[in-house]
């Protein structure tokens, strides 16, 4: 029996009309990326639905289109990781769409989901045992919106 492997844990998002076009949207934006399948089901209680499986960086999502019922908010966010300042830039220009939402590396894009463009030397940073290179850090991200690298360096640093 030849059985498809299925990622055991995959985020299912819910859009009101969008699923396809998020899904496209997004599959644009990321490396290794592509939507796998679209179903659409018909004659639903929120009328036909789309259903939409995508990977974007290899990672498995899913997508209904099935009406207004539910709006996505900050209580969930996805993590992207980034290694240089460059690639920082070019996510948060692509998915940034709500100004006034953008904190701390957080950011909302045009469908209103929530991600978090994160330095990956962040997290090695916040390991740190001296707890005053990890308060430095904290001052220091906390009065940004899009994360800068060499900024929180220097804090770490102590400079």
């Amino acid at each position: 029996m030849n059985k498809a492997i299925i990622q055991k844990i995959t985020p299912h998002l819910w859009f009101d009309k969008e699923a396809k076009e998020a899904a496209e949207f997004y599959a644009s934006i990321f490396p290794n990326s592509r939507i796998t399948n679209v179903t659409t089901i018909r004659d639903t209680p929120s009328g036909d639905c789309d259903v939409v499986s995508f990977e974007l960086s290899g990672q498995p999502f899913m997508a209904i289109s099935a009406g207004p019922l539910f709006k996505f908010n900050e209580s969930v966010s996805f993590m992207i990781y980034c290694d240089t300042q460059e690639e920082i830039d070019y996510y948060w220009d692509k998915l940034s769409a709500v100004p006034e939402a953008e904190q701390c590396g957080w950011l909302k894009d045009k469908y209103g989901l929530s991600w978090q463009v994160v330095p990956t030397v962040m997290g090695e940073m916040m390991k740190d045992k001296d707890e005053k290179k990890i308060a430095r850090v904290t001052e220091a991200f906390l009065k940004m919106k899009k994360f800068d690298i060499a900024t929180l360096q220097k804090a770490y640093a102590g400079q």
